[in-house]
């Protein structure tokens, strides 16, 4: 019976290592190049604005970490070896579910903090950046504990040894009940996506509200369609990119916990698992869109064929 189980996940793998190899392959250049220069015009106007441009730098932060360990994936998938060491592999693979729930995290505080600024101008016009970079820290602070159980469930120490030349989806992962698994995967759910996609949510919904008053503020109706349109993008890059990935997961943990042994269905599983985590990371590619396309100084940043340091002047009511 293991041995049946374990020929059905090997036939999937071969299919699932040859996409994660070709999607990490694709993104990697766009998305390297598209966060360094986001994390270049945001160091030039980031004393400029108060309007979530730390969210957006931190954003940009996570994105690029996780373009930088994509060559030892796109290895790995290759080769089927890991030669890197035990540790290399488990902060790689800690590290794409630190970027997974940072970036969730940022994207909604963009989302609040444009929604906040474009509802209540004269209440969050003179916000202090620092508060921003508070968030910021605690944001980090919580999310790199909250991923924790991630490396650690697959941390085999009675057969590391074994398991040396393996990493990412290959490696073992440490069985624990039912009642454990439901709780962890139910809280995982609620904190990591559905609280955040009913905050994200909310804001869209506030903003278009917002769209439709005619009471005057301080904002014209450009600057609301702006928040709107920088919202609006939040909140799609949510769902083209984390909804897939948390649809499956509770069933991708079943499987891999060996609660599901239909092989059709482990094959059915791990290949949408492995599709939503291909979207999953897109996100470091689709981020930027946020930057670009709902932030004008950022197009004209880059549009501009001399970038004289002194010669730039920004307007700070411009920013998203």
């Amino acid at each position: 019976m293991l041995n049946n189980s374990t020929n059905c996940v090997k036939e999937s793998r071969e299919f699932t290592d040859f996409m994660y190899a070709v999607v990490y392959a694709i993104i990697f250049i766009p998305g390297l190049i598209a966060n360094v220069l986001a994390l270049w015009v945001f160091h030039a106007y980031v004393k400029e604005t108060k309007r979530a441009v730390i969210f957006m730098i931190n954003l940009a932060i996570a994105d690029l970490a996780q373009i930088l360990s994509l060559p030892l994936r796109i290895f790995y998938y290759l080769n089927h070896a890991w030669p890197f060491g035990n540790f290399l592999c488990m902060f790689c693979f800690y590290l794409k579910y630190v970027n997974m729930y940072a970036s969730i995290f940022f994207l909604v505080c963009i989302s609040v903090r444009r929604c906040l600024f474009l509802i209540q101008p004269f209440k969050y016009n003179d916000c202090k950046r620092r508060y921003d970079v508070y968030v910021s820290i605690i944001g980090w602070l919580m999310v790199g504990a909250a991923c924790l159980p991630f490396p650690l469930m697959r941390l085999d120490t009675n057969n590391s040894s074994n398991h040396g030349h393996r990493c990412f989806a290959d490696l073992p992962i440490i069985e624990i009940g039912i009642p454990t698994s439901v709780a962890m995967v139910t809280l995982a759910e609620l904190t990591g996506f559905v609280l955040p996609l009913v905050i994200t949510m909310i804001c869209s919904w506030k903003t278009i509200m917002s769209l439709r008053e005619k009471k005057p503020v301080l904002q014209d109706s450009g600057e609301k369609k702006k928040a709107f349109k920088m919202v609006l993008t939040c909140g799609i890059v949510f769902l083209v990119c984390f909804a897939p990935y948390h649809i499956t997961f509770p069933l991708h943990f079943l499987t891999i916990a060996r609660r599901i042994e239909d092989c059709s269905s482990k094959k059915i599983i791990l290949t949408l698992h492995a599709i939503a985590l291909c979207l999953a990371s897109l996100n470091c590619c689709l981020d930027p869109v946020i930057y670009y396309f709902t932030t004008d100084e950022f197009r004209r940043r880059l549009s501009r064929q001399e970038n004289s340091e002194n010669g730039i002047q920004l307007n700070s009511k411009e920013y998203g």
